[in-house]
């Protein structure tokens, strides 16, 4: 019970019809370029992220207090 080939070029007709081609290659530009941005935006957050880790993994906790490779307080 899926959309059959020819339901898909009656929709993309309309679609055409409605928006016309320049606003079609528009709109597919504003999407890549918004999902291309999503992706970079979620590639920073995730080394930030890392960094963070990396960070706790360098502090230790001694009777309760932070301190750094030395044990030094922090």
């Amino acid at each position: 019970m899926g959309i059959s080939v020819t339901q898909l070029v009656i929709i993309l007709a309309i679609v055409v019809l409605l928006f016309g081609t320049k606003r079609l290659k528009s709109i597919g530009s504003d999407l890549g370029s918004a999902i291309k941005g999503f992706k970079s935006a979620v590639k920073e957050g995730e080394e930030e992220d890392n960094k963070l880790v990396e960070n706790d993994a360098e502090s230790e906790t001694l009777d309760g207090e932070v301190t750094n490779k030395d044990n030094e307080k922090v």
